[in-house]
Order: structure tokens, then C-alpha cells, then sequence
């Protein structure tokens, strides 16, 4: 007989349990924090930067220049992006040194901190802090940009992987809802309640500190990477709420077994090893993807893209909020299609789509001048634009390094991914306002739609599909192409070899090597995605 706890953890299909949904809750806090200190500059930009003129005023006699103030206000904004490229590129090492849930607790403290910097800055007239406020909590939503899709992934069942890795990007969205309805001008938007609003930024983190504590670390990181087998086992009941978690376990055995007969993974390593390269390629092209598609141009300046498309302030204001409700229901949207379309489909789409209305937006933004409701479409082109975004190039490039490299060099990969993905950011952050009001003008966002097209191309030819599959099936796939693409190079500069064989052998050997390597992207089309 059973006893009565046994009872209640019965064996059943993986799906949402009551611990998985702790979890989720949980860990989504840093994907709320990244996303809200993307979207709080946005709206309170002009009464920040008359704060920034006064305080210069204070110690010199003498405001900023219009040039100077749209440098220093880059630096403001792109602090952000720089402390994030140092926390991401180090997310691998803080997971794996500290476990999951615990360095995410740990990065708690920097974005406190850094909340506290921002909040009193101008209460103590100092810019520096400011600045200094975006560099730290950059820093931390670097490390969180790393772990928190990393420990979604690790959690979840594999027919939810897709739509955890989703729920991360909610998170995102929502944060920057909040942060753009909270910054207009009505509500904290103000030369008074602007410290507040940067300030709000610990309150994520508070709440983290109290709800993680609760929640079991990644059964993946305690099984393969630390080599506790009973530890990640119990996590796993929890997480399951069942004890029939013996696959599962054994699936991450097998993992760790191959681990183990495979040397010590690097981030130089992933470049030199031929099956890890194709992979680290696809992932740096999938964040490339996502930040040099001038989403976060929208993001940091959208305020002034609705005013020089002719909207007033106020509306502008609006329509930026709008921007954030459309992300927040689209990523809700997608939710439910990551796993059923697939994560190539979407991802694809979404490029698709932007590439159309960056197009659509520029056009309706030259010529503005002659068509009066070429104002207003240039408004929806945009919002389109965010559209497309959120359906699947928002999400995908931060879960999909988690689903094509096994636990040893995923760490790295990650670390190398997210290190582009914050790299491009603070380009794009920097470089976007002097492009726009120098440069380019309403042509900003040509260089974006080039961009658009070369990785929608790539993704094409190059993304293999990965709902639906294991972490062991996605890896080895990659593995068997590196070999027969070994075989395939070696047998090119030796046919020699083949020349002891009888006609029959050789002929066999010859269609082998000229068969086409097509197992890597066999599942792409959809009738062969699902077993």
C-alpha cells in the first residue's frame, strides 16, 4: 500500500503544478526588472533632462549645449545597455557558480542599490549618480537577461519549454506597460516624481527576495552540473508534483554521462569545436536579430518618433502606452503558439513582418508633408511594427540558446549570447537619437529593414525547429552534422582511400557521402514537427 503522500503525488502527465507555477512567479521578477528599466527613461525624457541642465547650470554658470545634452542624455540612456553587456556576459558563471535561484537572489542586491542611486540623484544634484544608478541595475538585468530563461528552461516540461520561455518575455512587457503608464506626464512623469519612478525599480526585487527563497533550484543544474542526483530527484517531485519523474532523470543522467566524456567547455572552446560553432552562430544571429531590428529604438525613443510624426505630446504619451499594450497582448498571444507553430515559424514571421513596416514607416514618415494622414499611418505602421516583434523575435532569441546546447556549454552560450544581445542594445541605444536628429532623419530606420532581411534570410537556411524535442535530440543532431560534414571534407581531400574497395563498396560509400545532410532541418516543414 502507498501512503497517503505518495497518494497525492501520483504519477501523471508533466504539466502546470501549483510548485511550477511558484516558480514561474518567482523568477519572472528579473524579467520584470530588465523590462521595466528598458521602458522608465522613455516618457519623463524632457523633465530628466531639464533636471541634467540645472544641475549643470548649479556648477558652471552655464546650461549644456543642444549637443551636449543629446550626448549626456545617450549616456544616460545607454549606461543602461553597457552594465548589461558586463552582467550577461557573466550570467553563465554567476548560474553555475551559485546555482540558479541563488544568484538571482544575490543579483538582487545590485539593482537595490542602484534603485536607491536613481531615486535620490536629484535630491543629492547629482547626474553622476544617475548615470551611475543605470550602469549597476544595467549590470543586474544583465545577469537576470541570462538566468531567468535559463531557469524557465529548466524547470519546465518539455511540451511547456516554449511557452515558459514566452512567459519571460511577458514579464518584459508587462514591466514596460507599467513603466510607460506610470512615466506619462499625469502621473510620475514630472519634475517632482520622476526619482520616484526610477526608484520603483527595487520593488521587483523585494518581492523576489521573499518568493524565490520558496522555490527549488533547477533539478537540471543540481543533477548535471553539481552531480547531486537525490537533491535534483526531490526538486523534481516538487516541481511535477508526481514521483513518476524517473525519465526525466534519466534523461539528465544521460546528459551529464555525455558531459563528463567530453572536456571542460569554455567560451573559446565553443568556437573551436565544429558541432558547437553552428550553433553559437545561429544563437548570436538570433539576438542579433532581435536588438538590430531597432525595436528598442521604439523603446528608448518613441516619445520623440510620435512627435516628429506630428502627434502632440500628450498624444505621443498615449501612443506609447499603446506600444506597450500591444506587446503585452501579442507576447499572451504567442504563448499558446510556441509550441503549436514552433519557435522557426514564429521567429521567422516576426522578422517578416517588421521588415514590411519599417518599410511602411519610413515611407509615411518622408512623406508626411504632403499627405496630412501620412502622420496618423505612420503611428500604426509602428505599432504594427511592435506587432510582429512581440509574436516571436521578442521571446525566441532568449530561450532558443537554452534549447540548442546540452548543460555544459550552455552556460557559455549563454553568457555569449546575452553579451551580443546587451552589445547591440547599448549600439543601438547610443547611436539612434544623434542618427536620427543628424543624420538620417525620417530615414532612420532604413539601416534597421537591410538588417531585416540578411537575418531572415539566415535564420531561413540555417534555424532548425526545436519544439516539441529534448535538449539531448537538439544537441545531437547538431553532433551527427559536424561528423558527416567531417566525413563529407576528409573523404574530398582523400578519394584515395576509397580506391581498395571493390565497385559495389564504392559506389555504396559514394551515395553516402553525396546524400545531402538534410537530418539537421528534416522537422522544419510542420507535417514532420510533431511525433
Amino acid at each position: 500500500m502507498t501512503s497517503a503522500s505518495e497518494e497525492r503525488l501520483t504519477p501523471k502527465k508533466p504539466g502546470l503544478t501549483g510548485m511550477l507555477v511558484l516558480s514561474i512567479f518567482g523568477a519572472i521578477w528579473g524579467a520584470f526588472e530588465f523590462g521595466f528599466n528598458t521602458g522608465v527613461i522613455n516618457a519623463p525624457e524632457k523633465v530628466i533632462t531639464v533636471f541634467l541642465n540645472e544641475t549643470q547650470y548649479a556648477r558652471t554658470g552655464a546650461p549644456f549645449t543642444q549637443s551636449q545634452i543629446t550626448i549626456v542624455w545617450s549616456i544616460v540612456v545607454s549606461a543602461f545597455a553597457v552594465g548589461g553587456m558586463f552582467g550577461g556576459v557573466s550570467a553563465g558563471w554567476w548560474g553555475d557558480r551559485f546555482g540558479r535561484k541563488k544568484a538571482m537572489l544575490i543579483c538582487n542586491v545590485f539593482c537595490i542599490t542602484a534603485a536607491l542611486l536613481m531615486g535620490l540623484s536629484k535630491k543629492a544634484g547629482s547626474f553622476e549618480m544617475l548615470i551611475i544608478g543605470r550602469l549597476i541595475i544595467g549590470f543586474g538585468s544583465g545577469i537576470y537577461t541570462g538566468l531567468t530563461p535559463l531557469y524557465l528552461t529548466e524547470v519546465a516540461p518539455v511540451k511547456l519549454r516554449g511557452a515558459l520561455g514566452t512567459v519571460n518575455q511577458l514579464g518584459v512587457t508587462i514591466a514596460l506597460l507599467v513603466s510607460q503608464v506610470l512615466g506619462i506626464e499625469n502621473v510620475l512623469g514630472t519634475a517632482t516624481g520622476w526619482p520616484i519612478l526610477l526608484g520603483l525599480a527595487g520593488v521587483p526585487c523585494l518581492i523576489q527576495l521573499i518568493v524565490l527563497p520558496f522555490c527549488p533550484e533547477s533539478p537540471r543544474y543540481l543533477i548535471i552540473t553539481r552531480g547531486l542526483d537525490d537533491e535534483g530527484r526531490q526538486a523534481l517531485v516538487k516541481l511535477r508534483g508526481s514521483l513518476d519523474v524517473q525519465e526525466e532523470v534519466d534523461e539528465m543522467k544521460k546528459e551529464a554521462e555525455i558531459q563528463r566524456s567530453e572536456p571542460k567547455v569554455s567560451v573559446l572552446s565553443l568556437f573551436k569545436s565544429s558541432a558547437l560553432r553552428t550553433p553559437l552562430v545561429i544563437s548570436i544571429v538570433m539576438h542579433l536579430s532581435q536588438q538590430l531590428s531597432g525595436i528598442n529604438a521604439v523603446f528608448y525613443y518613441s516619445q520623440s518618433i510620435f512627435e516628429s510624426a506630428g502627434l502632440s505630446p500628450t498624444n505621443a504619451g498615449y501612443a506609447t502606452i499603446g506600444v506597450g499594450c500591444i506587446m503585452v497582448v501579442m507576447t499572451i498571444v504567442s504563448i499558446p503558439l510556441m509550441d503549436r507553430a514552433g519557435r522557426r515559424t514564429l521567429h521567422l514571421t516576426g522578422l517578416s513582418g517588421m521588415f514590411i513596416f519599417s518599410i511602411v514607416m519610413t515611407l509615411m514618415l518622408a512623406l508626411k508633408g504632403y499627405v496630412e494622414w501620412f502622420k496618423i499611418a505612420s503611428v500604426v505602421a509602428a505599432l504594427c511594427y511592435v506587432v510582429f516583434f512581440a509574436l516571436g523575435p521578442g521571446s525566441i532569441p532568449w530561450m532558443i540558446v537554452a534549447e540548442l546546447f546540452s548543460q555544459g556549454p550552455r552556460a557559455a552560450a549563454i553568457s555569449i549570447g546575452v553579451l551580443v544581445n546587451w552589445l547591440s542594445n547599448f549600439i543601438v541605444g547610443l547611436s539612434f537619437k544623434p542618427l536620427k536628429e543628424d543624420v538620417l532623419h525620417d530615414y532612420c530606420f532604413i539601416p534597421f529593414s537591410v538588417l531585416l532581411l540578411i537575418f531572415g534570410v539566415f535564420i531561413y537556411f540555417k534555424l532548425p525547429e526545436t519544439k516539441n524535442r529534448t535538449i539531448e535530440e537538439i544537441t545531437d543532431l547538431f553532433r551527427k552534422n559536424s561528423r558527416r560534414a567531417s566525413s563529407r571534407s576528409s573523404s574530398g581531400v582523400m578519394p584515395v582511400s576509397y580506391k581498395s574497395k571493390s565497385s559495389d563498396n564504392i559506389q555504396e560509400e559514394q551515395v553516402k557521402i553525396q546524400e545531402p545532410d538534410d537530418e539537421l532541418y528534416q522537422f522544419q516543414e510542420s507535417g514532420e514537427q510533431n511525433k
